[in-house]
């Protein structure tokens, strides 16, 4: 059997006849795509300037929001592939005033908005691929840190609904910071 012809397969065995996945991964993919739908929206029709404003008493920015949840999704699917998250070896060391130097959340200035914008096009779509034929099952231990029980494992399942989550709880972050911009909002 060709690598083609394999990965066909693969593909075919999770999908209806139409070529989209069915099941679970459906579910996945719906729910990463509303969410991702929502935090793009909040940052419509702003300059680079406004999207790099911070508005409220917090360092958050839209564009860094953008930023991270990008960079935070890479890592999580990078995980899922290898069991390894990019810059996973200092979580160990974190404290409420190292958290500040993140760089994930800063920006640098070649971050506008349409380059974040189409970086976050192209992890989601890499995401979304990975949707289709991962073995949901595929289980790695996970990095040391204050906010993991030690000796924990995540499967693929649990890292893509960590990348839901993120992507939601930063969603509402990001309609916060652009009601407060401008009075625009996302929902309601």
């Amino acid at each position: 059997m060709s690598d083609t012809t394999s990965a066909t397969t693969l593909v075919d065995a999770f999908t209806d006849a139409g070529g989209e996945p069915t099941g679970e991964r459906a579910v996945l993919l719906e729910t990463l795509a509303k969410h991702r739908m929502l935090l793009r929206y909040t940052v419509r029709g702003l300059s680079d300037d406004d999207a790099r404003r911070r508005p409220t008493a917090s360092a958050l920015t839209l564009a860094g929001l953008l930023k991270h949840v990008a960079e935070c999704e890479a890592g999580w699917v990078d995980f899922i592939l290898t069991g390894v998250v990019a810059g996973s070896e200092s979580w160990a060391e974190w404290s409420p005033d190292t958290d500040a130097e993140r760089d994930d959340f800063t920006l640098d200035d070649g971050d506008t908005l349409e380059r974040l914008l189409a970086r976050y096009d192209e992890v989601a779509a890499r995401t979304d691929a990975l949707v289709a034929t991962v073995d949901l099952d595929v289980a790695y231990p996970l990095p040391d840190a204050p906010w993991f029980p030690a000796g924990t494992r995540w499967s693929a399942r649990h890292a893509l609904s960590h990348i839901i989550g993120e992507t939601a709880q930063h969603s509402g972050h990001a309609d916060i910071l652009r009601e407060t911009l401008d009075g625009q909002k996302s929902m309601g």
